[in-house]
C-alpha cells in the first residue's frame, strides 16, 4: 500500500550542507639581510601602496611634515638615523616614504595578541599575532643594524611584532586596549629600537620610560638573567610595569573597556595564560597551548585570525614559527626561505 503524504508535509531527502569557511592561505618569507638592500627594497615595492594607503587614511595634512618627523626620531632614537637614511636612499629619496618611515604620530591600529613568558630549562617567549592577513608582511627578518644582531617579525617596513637579539632580550607587543591616538611613536619602531640599543629588561625599562607611544599597548619583555615584565604604555601616561610575564588585549586585571576585552576574549584568554604561568608549563607544552582554540582564532573576516604563534627561544637563538601541524625554525643565521601554509 503507498501512502502520499499532503505536499505541505512533504519534507525534502537530505538536509542542505553549510558552506564550509572559505580557506585562508599565508606565505611567510625568511630573510637574512645585514643592512637595508635587495630585499627590503622588495618589500617596499610590495607592500608601499598599502601602507601609503594606511599612513595616508586621515589625510595626509593630519601627519606631521617630514622636518618634525625626522627631527622626533632624532630626540628620541638617534641611534635609528643611520638606518633610517639608508632606507630613505634605498627609497629613491621618497620624501612620503620618509615620512612613514620615521613612524611618528601615526594612524592608529590595533592586532589583538596573546603572548606569555616560560622559564625552565628553555626560557622561551611564545605568541599568538592576531590580525588580519591582508595587512600583514609576512617577513621574518634576520639583521645586523647595529652591534647587536636581530631577529623578529617584521612590520612598518622597519618595525618588529615581535623578536629578540643576540644579547638574550626578547620583546612582543599587543594592543592594550584603550582605544586613542596621541604624540608618539608607532609601538613596532618601539620594538625595533629596544632590540638595538638594550641587552636588559632593566635597560629596556629605562629607554621606555622615556621614548612617546602613540597608542595603547603592551609590552612583553624577557632578558638571558630570567627577567620578565609586561609594560602597558599608552601617550601621555606613565609607563607600568606588572610582574606578570603575560598579556592579552587589556591592561592588568580588569579591562579599561570591557567592551572591547569582550570583542577579543581578551579576559578569557588571559585566564588560559594564568594557568600555564601557574602551573609553570615548559616551553614545549605552552606553545602547543597556544595552537589549541582556547588561544587561536579564525576570524579572518573579522581582522582578528591568529596569523602565527611565533615560540622564542632567546637563549638558542632560534624561533619556531607554528601553526597546527607545521613548525618553521629561523635563526640570526638562517638562509633566505619561504614557507606556504593554510590557516583555515
Amino acid at each position: 500500500m503507498t501512502v502520499t503524504r499532503p505536499a505541505a508535509d512533504r519534507r525534502p531527502s537530505m538536509v542542505e550542507p553549510v558552506a564550509a569557511p572559505a580557506p585562508v592561505f599565508l606565505t611567510m618569507t625568511g630573510v637574512n639581510e645585514d643592512r637595508p638592500g635587495s630585499a627590503w627594497r622588495t618589500l617596499l615595492e610590495t607592500s608601499w601602496s598599502s601602507y601609503r594607503a594606511w599612513y595616508g587614511s586621515e589625510g595626509w595634512r593630519r601627519r606631521p611634515s617630514l622636518a618634525d618627523s625626522k627631527a622626533a626620531l632624532g630626540l628620541h632614537m638617534p641611534e635609528l638615523l643611520p638606518v633610517w637614511n639608508e632606507l630613505v636612499v634605498a627609497a629613491g629619496g621618497n620624501n612620503d616614504v620618509a615620512r612613514m618611515l620615521t613612524l611618528w604620530n601615526p594612524p592608529a591600529f590595533a592586532p589583538g595578541c596573546s603572548q606569555l613568558v616560560t622559564s625552565g630549562q628553555s626560557r622561551s617567549l611564545v605568541r599568538n599575532y592576531d590580525y588580519d592577513p591582508a595587512l600583514f608582511e609576512g617577513v621574518s627578518l634576520s639583521s645586523h643594524w647595529s652591534k647587536r644582531r636581530v631577529l623578529g617579525t617584521s612590520d612598518c617596513l622597519w618595525g618588529l611584532l615581535d623578536g629578540m637579539n643576540d644579547a638574550g632580550l626578547a620583546i612582543s607587543l599587543t594592543f592594550g586596549g584603550v582605544p586613542g591616538t596621541g604624540a608618539g611613536f608607532a609601538i613596532p619602531l618601539v620594538v625595533r629600537y629596544l632590540l638595538e640599543v638594550c641587552d636588559t629588561v632593566a635597560q629596556a625599562r629605562r629607554v621606555i620610560d622615556r621614548l612617546p607611544v602613540a597608542a595603547s599597548y603592551n609590552l612583553t619583555l624577557t632578558d638571558r638573567s630570567g627577567a620578565a615584565v609586561t609594560a602597558f604604555v599608552a601617550p601621555d601616561r606613565v609607563p607600568e610595569y606588572f610582574d606578570a610575564p603575560l598579556a592579552t588585549n587589556h591592561r592588568g586585571l580588569v579591562p579599561d573597556r570591557p567592551d572591547l576585552a569582550r570583542r577579543f576574549r581578551s579576559v578569557e584568554r588571559q585566564d588560559v595564560l594564568r594557568r600555564l604561568h601557574r602551573d609553570s608549563r615548559p616551553a614545549g607544552p605552552a606553545a602547543q597551548e597556544f595552537l589549541s582554540p582556547s588561544l587561536r582564532t579564525t576570524d579572518f573576516e573579522g581582522g582578528f585570525g591568529t596569523l602565527y604563534t611565533a615560540d622564542y627561544r632567546p637563549d638558542e637563538g632560534t624561533v619556531n614559527y607554528r601553526w597546527p601541524g607545521t613548525t618553521w625554525r629561523r635563526t640570526f643565521e638562517s638562509s633566505d626561505d619561504e614557507i606556504a601554509v593554510r590557516l583555515r
